[in-house]
């Protein structure tokens, strides 16, 4: 796989070894495959990766016969089915562990070590490998060995779900599918290509940690520090802020724009004259940012009245020349239809033996370029390509197959 225009990837060359499941782990490797890594991911030769039967059962719709889910987390990489539980498997992939720059999984601590891939062993065989692992709660303290998906290390108990769910609802707010796997897969590819930096400058390997928790503290860390040091919960859900133009105000149709003018004295009198309301420049209660705080209640009555008298058509022309920060809500049917998704190549089309699907692309280019992303592989499609190319030949091959172990 290359960039638009044959430049050569920047990881081109970089050999890496998944032995992981579901979205958090394969998905930073399928983000080094889209820069030009070489992906191998091992799969239990009977069942695969469980996420590939979550379109097949219905959990989540199948795209045009696509199982889109597998499809955007594992695009690019090759699949060996490899049974983990025999002896030869296990010595199977310590011969790609041999050959890898990368081996990352998100496997716990137990199962490692039960089957023989735990940071020791695979460092054993290969010192300058960089190890990477993808945890729920971090690879220390009593939890460290506690199972965990996005939704509930990530969402409830880093703190998201409490911040945006209101006091009164009946439930947490439910998480988007695979929401700190994805944000959890950046970080983890970041680890490991600063990992090879450093080993690329001193020969040294690398363990590299990730976990969905530490994601959700970094991400959700202001609302966190400022509940931390002023002992009260930050208001995240309630929308309110001291600042009445840095929130959302609904229109005539229903729909939402935002504005987020945290400047609010710079862009305060370009936004009176834009809404066509001058006359609020010069009124006291508004007349700067401390008045508009001491005022707030009046100043978003006023805008709210404003905002709801046109539609959102109208509203986009009347804000068409207005340069302030502030935007639509957009459905997501609208998000993947912006021109600006296409324009910068953030949905890139996929051909899937045939069948036409858009993934989405890592949120990275490099010299302006979009990476080419090639479809994610069948369960164990590759099997007996990366033994021929181990050295075996096909007798031993059908030998493994018979034993069950490929």
């Amino acid at each position: 796989m290359s960039p638009a225009g044959g430049e050569t990837p920047v990881f081109d060359g970089v050999r890496v070894l998944e032995v992981a499941q579901w979205t958090f782990a394969p998905a930073a490797a399928a983000v080094l495959a889209d820069f030009g890594a070489s992906v191998i991911k091992i799969e239990d030769p009977v069942t695969g990766d469980p996420q590939r039967g979550l379109a097949s059962s219905g959990v989540v719709p199948a795209v045009n016969g696509v199982n889109i889910v597998t499809a955007q987390t594992n695009r690019g990489k090759r699949s060996v089915g490899l049974n983990l539980r025999d002896p030869r498997g296990r010595e199977l992939l310590m011969e790609l562990v041999d050959h890898a720059d990368v081996f990352v999984t998100n496997f716990r601590g137990p199962a490692r070590e039960k089957l023989g891939f735990d940071e020791d062993a695979v460092r054993a065989r290969n010192p300058r490998i960089v190890y990477a692992r993808a945890t729920g709660q971090g690879p220390r303290g009593e939890d460290a060995d506690r199972g965990g998906y996005d939704f509930t290390s990530y969402w409830m108990r880093g703190g998201i779900a409490s911040a945006l769910t209101a006091p009164d609802a009946d439930r947490p707010l439910p998480q988007p599918p695979a929401f700190g796997d994805k944000a959890g897969a950046m970080n983890l590819a970041f680890g490991i290509a600063a990992a090879l930096f450093r080993r690329e400058r001193t020969g040294e390997g690398a363990l590299v940690d990730v976990s969905l928790l530490g994601t959700a503290l970094w991400q959700h860390s202001s609302a966190i520090l400022y509940s931390w040091g002023l002992d009260r919960e930050f208001p995240v859900q309630s929308g309110r802020s001291a600042n009445p133009i840095a929130r959302g105000y609904r229109t005539a149709d229903g729909r939402w724009i935002a504005l987020m003018m945290i400047e609010s004295d710079r862009w305060w009198p370009d936004l009176c004259r834009s809404i066509d309301r001058p006359e609020l420049i010069g009124d006291e209660r508004f007349a700067d940012a401390k008045a508009r705080t001491a005022n707030y209640d009046a100043c978003v009555a006023e805008l709210e009245a404003v905002f709801a008298a046109r539609t959102l058509a109208q509203w986009r022309t009347r804000l068409a020349g207005f340069s302030a920060p502030w935007e639509v809500l957009r459905t997501m049917r609208e998000t993947a239809d912006d021109p600006q998704v296409t324009a910068n190549g953030y949905a890139v089309p996929v051909d899937h033996d045939g069948t036409d699907v858009r993934l989405m692309s890592a949120p990275v280019q490099f010299d302006e370029r979009v990476p080419s992303l090639t479809r994610a592989p069948e369960h164990a499609e590759h099997s007996e390509q990366v033994l021929l190319e181990l050295g075996y030949d096909w007798d031993a091959i059908l030998a493994l197959k018979d034993a069950e172990v490929l």
